[in-house]
């Protein structure tokens, strides 16, 4: 990384000694502690998102500093785009987070749980954040935030991380304020990461717009904002991304190929990879398994002939036994999930999750009864899968009566989801088109994973608008990415079906508004779910049906042969 100069530590410190003083006067207990913890996060924020940024912007110019623009211009271009991705991605967060916890309890629900009093978007953060202040201001180790005794987190690993902030940051007094602040950098360190892959394996055009949808998509930047394991998650995919892609960059798979040995050049890419997995582990184990998968596919798919190097092979499976243990062992805390082996507690949980999450979504909406005593028993589990896929839905957030904190948040949730969710659903055209075979394989493997992740949160979230995208976003880092490389695909090819997918999904949100206004308004035909869905796929098939036979036409038209 490139160092810092002097002249850096002259806007540095003083901001993060004013900054410091802001939030210190926000929270109670005495000010200059808190002045002094929060001036340090805050110092240690701008010095790693400075130093992290410069590192990618280098990257950047060694990569593309080529005819017919010179490198000090490409620099310059990188590192302006670069740096307002991470001032924007991490002001955006902290400032997020500091207004919800100052406006909830003004302009929030006062439920039994008194998340909004307390100042909490989300009921674990609030939950765990306790936790870890119970355990911080106790005489107990650190280490027993891995115990059953503290249920709230899982896994122990962010409640051991929170605990030791307070502790150490904060003895005298309870500031919730750190925890948001961590999560805001964590987030916004994610960016340099991300920017330094897909740039090195993409290209400047893919990375850009993926950090930019990374930087301002509402659900990262809300959860970004919050005492949350998402924002640590997406750094540490961020970080196995680029682990693997410097990794492969050496040509480590041609290599290993003829000579199965692990060339000295790659062993820093692999320290990286390595860090965000052990992170994965500690955080959420499940995540570290689904990475793994997703990278071994990547090898798998852009290797000679679908070969592995065995190594690869050795480090992949000990990696997954040890996260699978870790995982059972965890999920077997929180009850007795009568599992004889990991596999089977994972399964025992997953069947009670999703059996629990489904009788939830059905209990708490009357027209999901009404709908379930309309359809078979086998359409249950498909209609959640799809309801959670559309959460959050736009329609309802600008309609459905609540606060004002908490409309301009649902809306700001479900026009990001709703905007994304078209160029998503594009990618899988995209990662079919033209291209090499391996770049299309790869890219067809991305987006499996991709789509494989956001139904099983649909259906982990059973419906629900604030799981499914939480759940969802966990793995935002690879839906930017494919997001990226689908909207570029489009810029570059301006293939039709990008606007019938548009079509498609206005005809959706027109219909499923009118059915969901007239709950409140009485307005329209009253037209029954049944009926409804029946009219929506009769014109989705009339746009698909439409836009082949116009392919079909142009392609025909295409082959003749020129008169004369």
């Amino acid at each position: 990384m490139k160092h810092l100069s002097r002249h850096d530590f002259l806007w540095i410190l003083p901001l993060s000694l004013s900054l410091g003083t802001v939030l210190a006067l926000l929270q109670p207990g005495n000010r200059f502690i808190g002045w002094l913890g929060f001036s340090f996060l805050f110092l240690l924020s701008l010095l790693l998102l400075t130093l992290a940024t410069r590192w990618g912007v280098s990257a950047a110019v060694q990569k593309n500093a080529a005819p017919p623009l010179p490198r000090s211009t490409l620099g310059l271009r990188s590192a302006k785009v670069l740096t307002w991705m991470v001032a924007l991605a991490f002001g955006l967060r902290l400032a997020g987070g500091v207004a919800t916890y100052l406006l909830l309890p003004i302009n929030g629900y006062q439920d039994e749980r008194g998340d909004d009093k307390a100042g909490y978007v989300y009921t674990d953060a609030h939950r765990r954040d306790a936790q870890a202040w119970d355990l911080a201001s106790s005489d107990l180790p650190i280490f027993d935030a891995f115990s059953k005794t503290y249920a709230y987190d899982q896994y122990g690993g962010l409640l051991a991380f929170s605990a030791l902030i307070y502790r150490y940051l904060s003895p005298d007094t309870h500031r919730p304020l750190m925890l948001v602040l961590l999560s805001a950098l964590m987030a916004a360190l994610s960016l340099p990461f991300l920017w330094k892959a897909a740039n090195q394996q993409w290209g400047e055009k893919i990375a850009v717009v993926a950090c930019w949808i990374y930087a301002l998509y509402p659900e990262s930047v809300l959860l970004g904002g919050s005492a949350m394991r998402e924002p640590y998650l997406m750094l540490f995919s961020a970080l196995t991304l680029w682990g693997f892609v410097s990794w492969s960059k050496f040509g480590v798979q041609a290599q290993v190929l003829a000579a199965d040995s692990l060339p000295s050049g790659s062993k820093k890419a692999l320290l990286w990879f390595g860090l965000g997995i052990v992170g994965m582990l500690l955080v959420s184990p499940a995540v570290a398994l689904a990475t793994l998968v997703i990278f071994a596919g990547w090898i798998y798919f852009t290797s000679e002939r679908g070969r592995i190097p065995w190594w690869v092979i050795v480090g992949i499976a000990v990696v997954f036994v040890a996260g699978l243990f870790i995982l059972s062992s965890a999920l077997d805390r929180q009850g007795n999930l009568r599992g004889e082996t990991p596999i089977g507690i994972i399964n025992n949980f997953l069947r009670g999750a999703v059996s629990w999450d489904v009788y939830q979504l059905e209990r708490g909406s009357g027209r999901v009864q009404l709908i379930f005593d309309q359809f078979p028993d086998w359409l249950h589990l498909p209609f959640v899968v799809a309801y959670g896929v559309l959460q959050p839905v736009v329609i309802p957030a600008f309609i459905e009566p609540t606060t004002l904190i908490w409309r301009v948040i649902g809306v700001l949730r479900a026009l990001g989801w709703w905007s994304l969710l078209p160029v998503l659903i594009f990618s899988l055209v995209a990662a079919a088109g033209p291209g090499s075979d391996k770049n299309r394989k790869l890219w067809i493997w991305i987006t499996v994973i991709a789509w494989t992740w956001i139904l099983f949160a649909a259906l982990r979230g059973g419906g629900d608008q604030w799981d499914n995208p939480r759940y969802r976003a966990i793995l935002f880092v690879w839906q930017s990415v494919l997001a990226g490389y689908a909207w570029v695909s489009w810029r570059e090819s301006k293939n039709p079906w990008f606007t019938r997918i548009l079509l498609m999904e206005g005809v959706l949100l027109a219909f499923f508004g009118e059915w969901y206004a007239d709950r409140y308004f009485q307005i329209g035909g009253k037209m029954s779910f049944g009926p409804m869905v029946a009219l929506i796929a009769g014109f989705w098939l009339v746009i698909i049906g439409a836009g082949w036979m116009r392919d079909r036409r142009r392609a025909r038209a295409d082959a003749q042969p020129p008169e004369g």
